[in-house]
């Protein structure tokens, strides 16, 4: 069975072809600048030369029609044609509670979606604009939604509930929702076999550490707490954004910045993190290069930054009565082994230790902990893609 991943963000799409059974990536590609000028689509097939086209792409159902015909291509190809796609998974960042798991898209689905643009401002829209283009180049193909949110349902209300009048949550839906649940639930799934235990025996945090980043309790497989919030924004540090910070800071900020709610948003959202700290980048390799030729600023965005990981650490052991394993993932958890190595820094008291020559690591599927930590850490790179290539395959089979 051949899955086509779709994840659409606001001007680009980014696709995988999965044949299910060998979990293999069939072909894979990304559409950038969508109604902009340079529109390009860059694609590579098994066996295949890659393959890239400069076309005006206008919209979504335009850039689709690309993605179809270079992946029925006879030279670059590596279906015949549409019919061999048997299903189509979508990436949509925000259900609010309306789904607790991944769901066949039909028109009640959409209508959720779109419902839920108020919490997705940047990515519902986009993401909608993927599937109707889908719909409109393979209306008779099934589609499944695969949501961000979806694997954080599990949370109990004493995690999810913030300080603010009921009335906020029961009337506005104002909650902790959480993100990055696709890549969260595929590391969950993959320890316990990992580990050699059932997953009812375990208690795990999952560090997911890229420009956005966010931590998981995960217990018996379940997720009880998150550090994301209502939105992306909340949480530990990340690239550009602040992460948790007083709310009475927003107000202040505004007045004294002259600044309306959009651009405060846009301002904690895009200058912030330890591209404000810095001043230098938001991406760790450069911040760690300016770090090591004595910039103390770029040095301080990296303490700030593997403190609040660590500070979710301590929380999150203390949350579920004890941990088993930290895990790293995503681009900063998988290949930087400093920055891992500064977050497990003082971990001792729970029982972490780091073994420094395992810990060399990059993108690889490892234990890193000592053979005598009493927790163990993992570097586990997750496959987004192939999550939802699954829930796809289980919902469409």
């Amino acid at each position: 069975m051949n899955i086509l991943v779709i994840n659409a963000g606001s001007s680009s799409l980014k696709y995988q072809l999965f044949e299910i059974g060998k979990e293999e990536v069939l072909a894979k590609g990304l559409v950038e600048r969508i109604g902009i000028e340079g529109s390009k689509l860059t694609h590579t097939a098994k066996g295949k030369e890659k393959l890239e086209i400069t076309e005006p792409m206008s919209d979504h159902k335009q850039a689709m029609g690309y993605v179809l015909r270079a992946l029925t291509d006879k030279q670059y190809g590596i279906i015949k044609d549409m019919d061999e796609i048997n299903a189509v998974g979508h990436r949509v960042l925000h259900a609010a509670e309306k789904f607790s798991d991944s769901v066949v898209i039909n028109d009640a689905v959409m209508d959720a979606i779109r419902d839920c643009i108020k919490f997705g401002p940047l990515h519902n829209p986009a993401n909608l604009m993927g599937i109707e283009a889908c719909r409109a180049t393979m209306p008779n193909t099934p589609m499944v939604a695969v949501f961000d949110t979806a694997f954080h349902q599990t949370m109990p209300k004493k995690a999810y509930l913030y300080g603010l009048s009921y009335d906020a949550y029961k009337e506005h839906g104002i909650r902790r929702y959480g993100f990055h649940g696709t890549s969260h639930k595929y590391v969950a799934s993959r320890m316990p076999a990992l580990m050699g235990k059932d997953k009812k025996d375990l208690k795990l945090i999952i560090c997911h550490l890229g420009n956005g980043s966010s931590l998981s309790a995960v217990d018996g497989g379940k997720c009880v707490d998150t550090s994301m919030g209502l939105t992306p924004l909340a949480g530990v540090v990340m690239g550009t954004r602040c992460g948790d910070i007083d709310p009475a800071i927003v107000p202040h900020l505004m007045k004294e910045m002259k600044l309306d709610s959009d651009q405060m948003s846009d301002y904690m959202n895009k200058k912030c993190g330890v591209l404000g700290l810095s001043g230098i980048s938001s991406d760790f390799r450069d911040l760690s290069k300016a770090a090591a030729e004595g910039s103390e600023r770029a040095e301080m965005a990296l303490e700030v930054f593997a403190y609040s990981v660590k500070k979710y650490i301590g929380a999150y052991a203390a949350a579920m009565g004890g941990v088993n394993a930290i895990v790293f993932t995503a681009g900063i958890g998988e290949n930087d082994s400093n920055m891992r190595a500064r977050c497990c820094e003082g971990l001792e008291f729970l029982g972490v230790k780091l073994d420094g020559e395992l810990n060399k690591i990059r993108g690889k599927e490892q234990r890193i902990s000592a053979p005598d930590s009493r927790v163990e850490v993992w570097c586990v790179p997750t496959n987004e893609e192939l999550m939802i290539a699954m829930d796809t395959y289980e919902l469409c089979k």
